[in-house]
C-alpha cells in the first residue's frame, strides 16, 4: 500500500515537472523543472530496486549535464519572443504527437492486467542481489554491440564538438604556442637609458 502511495506521489511530481518544463516562460525556470524531473524519475527507479540506474541519473544528469544545460542557458542571449514566433507552424505536428502519446496511455491504463504482461508486478529481488551486476551482464554480453556502438557515437559527437569549436573564425585571438615557446627576451623587453630628471 505503502508503494502505491510512494508511486503515484512521485509520478503526480515527474508529471507535473514535465509540464512546468514545456510551460514556463522563463528558460532557467524550465531547466530547475527538469531537475525536480530528474530527481522524481530517480525516486521511481528506486521504488522499483533499479538503486544504481537511479543514483546514476542524480549523479550523472542532475550532477554534470543540467549543470552545463543552466551554463548554457545562463551565458547565451535567449531570445525567448523569436522563439515563440515559430509556435503556430509547428502546434499540428505538436498535437499529433501529444494524440499519439495519450491513445498509448489510455491503452496502457484501461487495458486490464491479463492484457498487458507489463502491468504485472516484478518478483521482489533477494537480499543480496545487485542491480548493478545484473546491468553490467546484459551489457557486455546481450547488448556489447550496441553497447560499443553507442559508445563510438558519443566518441564521434566528442570530436565533432570540438572540431566545431577549433574552427577558424575572422577576429578571433587566439594562441600560437610555438611563437610563445620560441619568444625571446630582447623580443619583449627593450631597455630604454634616460638622464635623471632633478626638482628645479
Amino acid at each position: 500500500m505503502i508503494e502505491a502511495v510512494i508511486f503515484y506521489f512521485f509520478g503526480a511530481v515527474l508529471v507535473g515537472a514535465a509540464i512546468g518544463v514545456i510551460t514556463s516562460r522563463n528558460a532557467v525556470h524550465s531547466a530547475m523543472f527538469l531537475v525536480l524531473s530528474f530527481f522524481a524519475s530517480a525516486f521511481l527507479w528506486i521504488l522499483l530496486e533499479a538503486e544504481f540506474l537511479g543514483i546514476v541519473l542524480v549523479l550523472v544528469y542532475v550532477g554534470a549535464v543540467m549543470v552545463l544545460f543552466l551554463f548554457v542557458v545562463m551565458m547565451l542571449d535567449v531570445d525567448a519572443d523569436r522563439l515563440r514566433g515559430g509556435f503556430t507552424r509547428y502546434a499540428p505536428l505538436g498535437m499529433l504527437v501529444v494524440a499519439l502519446v495519450v491513445a498509448m496511455l489510455g491503452v496502457v491504463v484501461w487495458s486490464g492486467p491479463n492484457e498487458l504482461s507489463m502491468l504485472e508486478p516484478p518478483p521482489r529481488a533477494a537480499a543480496d542481489y545487485s542491480n548493478t551486476e545484473a546491468l553490467g551482464a546484459v551489457l557486455y554480453t546481450d547488448y556489447v554491440y550496441a553497447f560499443e556502438a553507442a559508445a563510438v557515437l558519443l566518441l564521434v559527437a566528442i570530436v565533432a564538438a570540438i572540431t566545431l569549436t577549433m574552427r577558424s573564425r575572422p577576429g578571433i585571438k587566439v594562441q600560437d604556442i610555438s611563437r610563445q615557446v620560441a619568444a625571446r627576451r630582447e623580443d619583449r623587453v627593450r631597455l630604454v637609458r634616460m638622464d635623471a630628471e632633478k626638482d628645479e
